[in-house]
């Protein structure tokens, strides 16, 4: 597709996150006058859903129905409520009204909407807003990534970016604990975590013999999209989750990957990108090469190969019920 065409489809998009967010803002200051609604998903208490989620996607679905009628479209809500959610090779827009709904329900100020294009089931086009710190994220296929529009990422620019860590024990992770609180999931997310930030000889949690990483530290911010662009800025080395949806990480996916990250399944072994269905991730900002490897991609491998040996396999399926 023609670079122009994608510019206009960026264009568009980030038209929409921006009247997205002002909806996400005044829906805010309704929920803190408590005229606001809050429901639970399929019964569970850890994944929400409010009014305001729910209008700002009809609105991005309408705006984009009546400029690009032949264009599919994969919602979060509108698939929570029974449509297909099937991702063909069509031009598919892929949105998540609100990521970071469980925020916004308490006013913690990691919030995005986030938008991408797909063709040929691959992000082309992507746009994640958070309107309370008024951060925009945009990127397009081959044409780089930008805060605000004009900052190219990662925050380096126009300076090389900063050097990769020269092994897991220098890295600050972001990781999610999830809406799926299940003992087979949310026991090994949390094993996982423990491996991250035991010392060698320390992660006696793990049963499975996995490694101990002594991560700098461990980030939870509540939003994918936004965990995927702090990388993309450069101001977080690694993040690892497992049971997003290709809503919570389209965009954020392309923006990373235009930064020069890399996204990859969270448990190898192939080393190529990320399927967005997959709900498993593995992400690497860009940087530099550390000491000892020749280019930046030997590093990140580098270290997404010490992060395969640190956490736990955490099964997750398209068809679980969320809970």
């Amino acid at each position: 597709m023609a670079s122009e065409d994608l510019q206009a489809f960026l264009d568009f998009a980030i038209l929409l996150a921006r009247e997205g967010g002002q909806l996400i803002l005044e829906g805010s200051k309704a929920r803190y006058a408590s005229q606001g609604t809050v429901f639970w998903k399929a019964g569970n208490p850890a994944d929400l859903v409010t009014e305001t989620d729910k209008m700002i996607e009809e609105v991005v679905k309408k705006r984009l129905k009546e400029r690009f009628p032949q264009h599919k479209f994969i919602g979060e809500e509108t698939v929570s409520s029974g449509e297909d959610s099937a991702l063909t090779d069509e031009p598919t827009w892929i949105v998540d009204p609100i990521d970071g709904t469980t925020n916004f329900v308490h006013g913690f100020q990691y919030v995005a909407i986030s938008i991408a294009l797909t063709i040929n089931k691959e992000p082309v086009v992507g746009v994640v807003y958070n309107p309370f710190l008024d951060e925009i994220f945009t990127a397009s296929k081959n044409s780089g990534a930008f805060l605000n529009l004009s900052t190219r990422l990662p925050l380096s620019h126009p300076h090389p970016p900063l050097p990769l860590p020269s092994s897991l024990s220098q890295c600050l992770v972001a990781t999610e604990y999830g809406h799926c609180r299940t003992p087979h999931v949310i026991d090994r997310k949390v094993m996982s975590i423990h491996n991250m930030v035991a010392r060698p000889g320390d992660n006696k949690w793990s049963e499975s013999g996995k490694n101990a990483g002594l991560v700098h530290g461990v980030r939870s911010t509540g939003s994918a999209a936004l965990n995927l662009c702090t990388a993309a800025k450069g101001q977080i080395d690694m993040y690892w989750e497992i049971g997003p949806w290709e809503w919570d990480v389209a965009a954020g996916v392309l923006i990373l990957g235009e930064s020069g990250g890399i996204v990859v399944d969270a448990y190898g072994p192939d080393e190529g990108p990320a399927d967005i269905l997959s709900r498993r991730f593995l992400a690497v900002r860009a940087g530099s090469p550390a000491p000892g490897d020749k280019t930046s991609r030997e590093s990140q491998l580098r270290l997404v190969k010490e992060m395969w040996d640190v956490v736990e396999q955490v099964e997750v399926s398209r068809i679980e019920a969320r809970l």
